[in-house]
């Protein structure tokens, strides 16, 4: 299919008529048309609903829709890994939750540059279940996770298996204070062992992004769980303090590749990854 049919259709459906889609697709309105019939000849169902008022989708067009903004994108990183840069041998692209971007994937892509510079690279973050789906289409050839989910075609690695640990900006603090306590959102397994520990605590204040609650904490006083390796430097300055006695809790991190990856260009890129998480190797 060519992939120009598909960006037309996606220009149809955000613009809501051919015609604003063929003014920001630059072409001509008969033109649109003709691709929207090519790939309506194509899939064997039409996709629109032409009206007065522009154009709705047909139910064969609302599930084409699920699957045309993949298309397009899997096309573009095609177009990525074919136009390797002049003296890189191959295009890697890397991807990481957004809380795993620092210091993990920064440390890693640092470590790249310096250790496989023949290696172009694509850094990538993204929520969890999009970060996994591009993944597995192959968007993106490994991404560094929490709780990857398990689908046929995937290889899942263990890198570390970090602690969440509870500080305090007060020194005198123990366990869960409820006025101050910032309860955040490590997933359901946390949710649910912090729950058996904590059975009586009910937090006015949630937030699903470890960096943003930790950045809260800093500068406007409170407590919560954070990973250690995070929190250490702080904890080393003296702005937040262990809270004696605290339950931890495991939260482990993976790598998930493409079972069909080329292991010549990943290997190695693992490798790093893995001393990097194991503290084995400097990233610069």
């Amino acid at each position: 299919m060519d992939v120009e049919l598909a960006r037309s259709f996606l220009e149809i459906v955000s613009s809501g008529s051919f015609i604003r889609a063929s003014r920001r697709l630059n072409v001509a309105q008969t033109t649109v048309s003709a691709r929207i019939r090519s790939l309506e000849q194509q899939l064997g169902r039409p996709l629109f609903v032409r009206n007065k008022g522009g154009a709705s989708l047909t139910p064969a067009g609302e599930q084409f829709l699920r699957h045309a903004p993949m298309f397009v994108q899997l096309w573009q990183r095609t177009l990525h890994q074919v136009a390797v840069p002049p003296g890189r041998r191959a295009v890697l692209t890397v991807g990481s939750e957004v809380s795993l971007a620092e210091p993990l994937l920064l440390d890693w892509v640092r470590w790249m540059r310096r250790s496989l510079p023949d290696i172009a690279l694509r850094v990538h973050v993204d929520v969890p279940q999009d970060l996994i789906n591009q993944v597995a289409s192959g968007l993106v050839d490994v991404a560094v996770m929490y709780a990857p989910q398990h689908r046929p075609g995937l290889k899942i690695d263990l890198l570390m298996d970090e602690k969440l640990v509870l500080v305090t900006t007060n020194p005198e603090a123990r366990l869960v204070d409820r006025i101050d306590y910032v309860h955040v959102d490590w997933g359901p397994d946390f949710t649910l062992h912090h729950g058996m520990n904590f059975p009586d605590v009910a937090p006015d204040l949630l937030m699903d992004l470890g960096p943003l609650a930790l950045n809260y904490i800093l500068s406007a006083g409170g407590s919560g769980y954070f990973r250690m390796r995070v929190v250490e430097p702080h904890i080393e300055a003296g702005q937040l303090h262990l809270v004696p006695e605290a339950p931890q809790f495991s939260y482990p991190v993976y790598a998930v590749q493409s079972a069909n990856a080329d292991e010549l260009i990943l290997g190695p890129a693992l490798a790093g990854l893995h001393s990097i998480s194991n503290g084995n190797a400097e990233p610069a």
